[in-house]
């Protein structure tokens, strides 16, 4: 175990020990709620999957490939080794990645803002100023339930018809008023 803590806090295995840090650390944060993983990767080579994910693979994948590449060498070519590991990591992201960019909605995330002036219907008992869901459809044929709320005295109940008008960004609900189709 000596040893391997030896390779992992030594040259040239310790500048990858530290980015790895570094990804635990981002992921915390991510989990407690700190950040969220919205950002896509497109800079780096990997379009369609969040820029968190793929850093972290390639951090993770080159800390890797850097200790393997510090025992096998066990001493020589260490400048060679931290290239190496960063060379074959990016390239082995950019396979693995490429099955995962189906589990994102084509690297982009639907914007809040193309609801607001959409119909939606209501689908919890009913919305308040405090409380309520609704479904809106999006351009592409997709629906969503979102979080809407009215304004004033207005109450919806289950199955109306109602127009978003805008977002709350705080509150990360929609605003809604009752609209009558013209069909």
């Amino acid at each position: 175990m000596t040893d391997f803590f030896s390779i992992a806090l030594g040259f040239p295995t310790v500048i990858f020990t530290f980015l790895l840090g570094v990804v635990v650390a981002y992921w915390l944060a991510v989990i407690t709620g700190l950040f969220e993983i919205e950002d896509d990767a497109a800079w780096l080579g990997f379009g369609g999957v969040p820029a968190g994910v793929a850093l972290s693979l390639l951090v993770a994948l080159a800390w890797l490939l850097c200790l393997i590449g510090a025992v096998l060498t066990s001493g020589g070519l260490l400048i060679v080794v931290p290239l190496a590991a960063s060379a074959a990591a990016w390239l082995a992201v950019r396979a693995l990645l490429r099955p995962l960019r189906a589990l994102f909605p084509q690297g982009e995330t639907r914007s809040r803002d193309e609801f607001v002036s959409q119909p939606c219907v209501i689908r919890t008992g009913t919305a308040t100023p405090d409380f309520g869901q609704a479904e809106v459809t999006s351009a592409d044929g997709s629906s969503a339930i979102v979080q809407v709320r009215t304004t004033g005295a207005d109450r919806l109940k289950r199955g109306d018809a109602a127009l978003i008008f805008d977002y709350d960004k705080d509150g990360e609900f929609f605003l809604v008023m009752p609209y009558e189709s013209e069909h």
